[in-house]
């Protein structure tokens, strides 16, 4: 079981801008970090190739991926507003961990953590 998920600040500001960039349409992104037993560190995000974003959904075919064990979740953005996943979103979870971004996009309290089973996780941010 996860019980520490921290953030450089550096990938806040990015998730944050990311989701602003690409409304009102979701955009998507793969969180890039360090796992150990139960904790994990996301350092950097990464655009998953071939990806899609419309209005109401994101998507990247999963076979486009190289393999990359460093690959600890994904995040996309919700322009709904509404920070929990749909079991759309959770039948196609990839990685350790998924993040929300929500509208309006404006600070940490904007994006949540959810584990597979759509269970949020308390994240922290470090410098």
């Amino acid at each position: 079981m996860l019980r520490k998920i921290t953030f450089k600040s550096s990938i806040i500001d990015s998730l944050l801008s990311y989701a602003k960039a690409f409304y009102p349409n979701e955009g998507i992104l793969l969180l890039r970090g360090k796992m150990s037993k139960d904790e994990i560190l996301v350092k950097e995000i990464v655009i998953p190739p071939l990806a899609i974003h419309g209005m109401g959904f994101s998507s990247f075919p999963f076979h486009t991926l190289p393999i990359d064990l460093s690959i600890v979740g994904v995040a996309h953005s919700h322009p709904s507003g509404v920070l929990k996943p749909s079991l759309e979103d959770l039948n196609n979870f990839y990685g350790r961990i998924m993040v929300i971004i929500a509208y309006p996009y404006k600070s940490e309290n904007d994006i949540a953590v959810f584990d597979r089973e759509g269970n949020m996780i308390k994240y922290y941010i470090t410098p």
